[in-house]
């Protein structure tokens, strides 16, 4: 195992890399609000994070990861374009895996740039693949905005699509709520005797909804059971989408003809091939590159395109070495106002010192 000393040397030289592209090197600080992160991914943050609080700052958590700060400190104050490099602690709880790190170093690079996105990615994705020669990785690349579109073609009621574009991030979540919206499976009892008038409750509110609110509710289901299912052949075509794996150009081929059946998911089959056209620009051998249309479901959710990640070869069991994508969304929410496309990477030097060593 790699001593702390070699961790650090290793991320200073990852971060000098960076620099050397125009980073400004940026140190955001390890505790971050809790209300932020909370907005941004609901209560199921508090599984993979570590919380504290005070009197003064309110609750707060452990750097998670940097993204979410550097995004804050660009939309707040910085100038465009922009790059920006950091390294340093992050911390994940690990409860259903102890054998995972729950503190770690990471490096990253990200790119806050208007002017032509898929170039923008195709920076990042090649700089990191530099970063890692050497080493016996496989690099996966995916795009998130395809299925957004997807979702966003549905036939199907507004509130129904806002639900599954929340679960994109969980696949058995999402897949039981579509196979529920398109009549495929059963209501819960629970549920129907709820929607059927035969529940009834006579205890005292407790929580922090009223009344109103627990009516509201009702009648959101209520209006959700009348609205006709999603059409069977739409629903197969998404299966059809997220069961895409093939080297980039197959990919491509293979997303051109579902765009046939499917063309809300046009555009974005459009910027992948863009994507792929930029990174052969910069060097990236796209003949051998898979594409994985289902890729970054389980990570960070303020992802909305292009997703990317290195995964060793040799040893199965361990972390992504490297991963980022891009995060356009996230500077709508954070920029109060203000957005600008924006991608960018992590990287795990730790690991990446493992490897070397087992060679």
């Amino acid at each position: 195992m790699p001593t702390r000393s070699e961790t650090l040397a290793r991320a200073a030289a990852l971060r000098a890399l960076f620099e050397a592209q125009g980073a400004v090197l940026v140190e955001p600080p390890i505790l971050q609000s809790a209300e932020t992160l909370l907005d941004l991914y609901g209560e199921d943050i508090r599984a993979r994070a570590y919380v504290t609080s005070d009197a003064l700052r309110g609750e707060q958590m452990l750097r998670p990861d940097f993204t979410v700060p550097v995004v804050q400190m660009h939309m707040l104050h910085g100038a465009e374009p922009a790059r920006y490099t950091y390294s340093g602690e992050v911390f994940r709880r690990q409860e259903l895996d102890p054998g995972r790190a729950n503190e770690y170093i990471q490096v990253g690079y990200e790119v806050f740039d208007r002017e032509d996105p898929a170039a923008a990615d195709a920076e990042v994705f090649a700089l990191i693949a530099d970063a890692l020669k050497g080493l016996p990785l496989r690099a996966i690349t995916g795009d998130i905005g395809v299925l957004m579109a997807a979702v966003e073609g549905l036939q199907t009621t507004a509130r129904r699509k806002q639900a599954l574009m929340r679960h994109i991030w969980r696949p058995r979540r999402f897949r039981a709520l579509l196979e529920r919206f398109a009549g495929r499976a059963p209501l819960p009892p629970s549920r129907v005797a709820l929607l059927a008038g035969e529940v009834t409750c006579s205890a005292p509110l407790i929580g922090v909804r009223s009344g109103a609110e627990v009516e509201a509710r009702v009648t959101a289901l209520k209006d959700d059971a009348a609205a006709p299912a999603i059409p069977a052949m739409q629903v197969d075509l998404i299966q059809a989408l997220l069961d895409v794996r093939e080297t980039m150009p197959h990919a491509l081929s293979r997303l051109r003809d579902l765009a046939v059946d499917m063309p809300a998911i046009a555009g974005a089959v459009n910027r992948v091939a863009a994507r792929e056209i930029a990174l052969k620009a910069r060097g990236v051998d796209t003949a051998n590159l898979l594409f994985e249309a289902s890729y970054g479901r389980t990570t960070m959710e303020y992802y909305d395109g292009f997703v990317f990640g290195f995964r060793s070869e040799t040893r199965a069991g361990l972390p992504t070495i490297a991963s980022g994508g891009r995060y356009d969304a996230l500077t709508r929410r954070l920029g109060q106002g203000r957005e600008i496309p924006a991608v960018g990477g992590v990287m795990r030097p730790g690991l990446m010192l493992e490897l070397e060593g087992a060679q």
